[in-house]
């Protein structure tokens, strides 16, 4: 979705050239998640005018399509001295995903106030309840220039200060009144001209991270949050007390250092190259820069809510989110395969004993055996991911398994109970769907478990144990690597679940051979990447492609149709092959392009029925089956042939050759791989 970034530098001497350039390299750093437009905002000290000590003029510059449009825009802008250095400066910037207008410049990021640019925002979210808000501000004579919901914030603030009751009112505490107007979800960060040199960011339902950089040491590891009435959690909040609260601006200093930079990012691959001591926001957080000072504050808390922030490390480095020598985010993280299953698994199994141990989720393992269900919940890659493993699930765990895609899920208020177990499967960890169902199935006394990839995501905090698949940031919009680390660390879960059933011990054993093996035959699959690109070159001018099979590849034929789908503008989909002659085999002639996963597995016969009724009707199937299957290969137009391994893990090997078809169509197509159009890497709105 939207990325946010931007840059406050305290008596750290920087040239707005400088400024500039870590401004948009910021959004570059953000350019896989999605957008169609950028814009910035800065200081607007123009050159008549540098000699004015009351110049705090506010200078917005927005571009429709890329950021390096946007670069190309500030550069050829004769209005500002780029080599004027500047001791302090707070500059914002934004990559803008359009859900309300069209993309234009006038509805890009940064949103003013006012034509003045009294306040200036910039928004990752959405807003439900902007046409009341819009109605009402119309009312009192405030006029919009923009279709986007986002507008009513900084409108909504200039209400605020225009009608406050007293002459100094702090710039959190505009923010903390607006914010209790909204409904929806939001990442906010906010500049003024009233408050030059001060920065205010606050979330609710996205994503929002500040890092930290110093030539002096920290002076703590933890910032305590500050409540209304100025005291930290000993004290008891008074909920109405609406114009009590000037804590921020009173409080006691809480990071306190000479000079001092802050980074304010959707993420940390934004951040990462800058500093990486980072604090994560929580939702109804507001943090606030005052004269280099950062604070927290937030209006009451709630019982069991920590009171502090820790400020931590990132373990992320910088060449992991660079190319390297790959021509796309996409084809470095398939061929990053290998490893990154390898990291899912280190220090989790010991193949010598067979044991496996998910530490995340050991102090649960009792209350996860003796529940009713398990209901895993996703969307997009993480649900196929969870279709992948079902079938091994039921049979390691011996209960029912439901899978759910979260959007579905809400819409019916599924009923859910206290000895379910339900988990919440996102790349991300702040997929909104996913986080929705969540706090629904939390509200109704569920055990909570997080599958995710990133630490310190929404969704890793607020259930009560997980999984973290250790895959390694991923930049691809399209998801790959983080697929099959999902897959993997389903199976160590229902490995771990069987551990003490002796009738499961055979199959346990077959299955941790295959793991121990995995990496090896995953980097055989991409040593197929030259065959699989000639099957690119036949196939990249047609419109349409089925994908089929069934039992294990079943995920597989759905996930590689939707890899087609989002970065080839092909139609494709995949289709279980037992319902072949229930409607698509209509679709079947010699011009229709199909591929079949056919596996030596439980379902081999099934797929070869289905390979007759293809051929039958003058398809020519390209078929993706085991090396040692001459039977299928008489068949096929032309084939895949993968290295075989145990039934339940064949999935994580078919895949990879749709995941790499789907990238030489789309480089053949001439698209953006990583960045496929309407598309978002992180879906942070409903």
């Amino acid at each position: 979705m939207c990325g946010i970034f931007a840059y406050l530098n305290y008596q750290v001497p920087r040239t707005r050239k400088e400024i500039f350039e870590t401004l948009v390299k910021g959004l570059q750093r953000l350019e896989y998640r999605g957008y169609d437009s950028a814009g910035i905002a800065v200081d607007g000290m123009a050159k008549s005018k540098a000699n004015d000590p009351n110049n705090n003029n506010i200078c917005l510059i927005k571009q429709k399509g890329k950021v390096k449009a946007l670069d190309e825009e500030l550069h050829k802008r004769g209005t500002m001295d780029l080599e004027e250095e500047l001791q302090t400066h707070f500059g914002i910037a934004h990559t803008r995903w359009a859900t309300h207008g069209e993309p234009s410049p006038i509805n890009s990021h940064p949103h003013r106030s006012d034509k003045n640019n009294e306040f200036v925002v910039i928004h990752n979210g959405i807003i439900t309840n902007y046409k009341e808000l819009k109605k009402y501000l119309n009312s009192k004579g405030y006029e919009f220039e923009s279709e986007t919901d986002t507008e009513v914030i900084p409108k909504l603030m200039k209400y605020v200060y225009d009608n406050k009751e007293k002459e100094h009112v702090s710039f959190s505490t505009l923010v903390e009144r607006v914010i209790q107007q909204l409904e929806g979800a939001f990442a906010l960060v906010f500049k003024s001209i009233h408050f030059p040199g001060e920065a205010v960011a606050t979330r609710r339902g996205s994503p929002l991270l500040i890092g930290v950089r110093s030539q002096d040491e920290l002076p703590c590891k933890h910032i305590p949050i500050q409540y209304n009435n100025g005291h930290n959690s000993d004290g008891v909040q008074d909920k109405n007390s609406r114009n009590k609260t000037e804590s921020v601006g009173e409080q006691q200093d809480v990071m306190d250092v000479k000079a001092v930079e802050y980074y304010f990012a959707s993420d940390a691959s934004a951040i990462i190259e800058h500093t990486n001591k980072v604090i994560y926001l929580e939702d109804d957080d507001i943090a606030a820069v005052i004269k280099g000072k950062l604070s927290l504050h937030r209006v009451s808390r709630r019982t069991g809510e920590e009171s502090v922030r820790a400020i931590q490390t990132l373990q992320m480095e910088l060449q992991q989110i660079m190319k390297g020598n790959f021509e796309a985010f996409m084809q470095k993280e398939i061929f990053e395969q290998p490893e990154s299953v390898v990291n899912t698994m280190r220090g989790r199994i010991c193949f010598e004993s067979s044991k496996v141990i998910l530490g995340g989720l050991k102090d649960h393992l009792k209350e996860i055996k003796r529940c009713r269900r398990l209901i895993m919940i996703g969307c997009g890659t993480s649900f196929h991911a969870a279709v992948a493993t079902r079938q091994i699930l039921e049979e390691l765990t011996e209960l029912p398994v439901m899978v759910e895609l979260a959007s579905d899920f809400l819409d019916r208020n599924t009923p859910v109970f206290r000895d379910d177990v339900c988990f919440f499967i996102s790349q991300s960890g702040e997929t909104a769907d996913t986080l929705m169902a969540l706090r629904y199935c939390k509200e109704r006394g569920a055990l909570t478990v997080g599958i995710t990839n990133t630490v310190g995501s929404s969704i890793s905090r607020d259930t009560d144990c997980g999984v973290h698949i250790n895959a390694g940031p991923e930049i691809g919009v399209a998801s790959t690597k983080a697929y099959t680390s999902q897959f993997v660390a389903f199976i160590m879960f229902g490995l771990m679940m069987s551990e003490d059933r002796i009738s499961m011990q055979k199959r346990r054993e077959e299955i941790i051979a295959g793991l121990r093996d995995l990496p090896d035959m995953i980097k055989k699959v991409l040593e197929l990447d030259p065959k699989i690109k000639c099957s690119a070159e036949e196939l990249y001018q047609q419109k349409s492609l089925l994908v089929m099979g069934r039992g294990f590849n079943y995920a597989t034929c759905l996930e590689g149709a939707l890899k087609i789908k989002e970065i080839t503008y092909m139609h494709s989909e995949g289709i279980l092959a037992g319902e072949l002659k229930h409607g698509p085999l209509a679709l079947i002639d010699k011009h229709m392009p199909v591929i079949m996963v056919i596996m030596r597995d439980g379902c081999y016969t099934k797929c070869q029925n289905a390979l007759q009724q293809v051929t039958a009707r003058q398809g020519r199937p390209i078929i993706i089956c085991c090396q040692d299957d001459p039977e299928t290969l008489k068949y096929a137009y032309t084939t895949i042939k993968l290295p075989h391994t145990v039934d339940c893990l064949q999935g994580i090997l078919s895949v990879i050759p749709l995941q790499l078809l789907s990238f030489h169509l789309a480089v053949l197509r001439g698209y953006d791989v990583d960045c496929p159009r309407n598309l978002a890497k992180s879906v942070t709105v409903e």
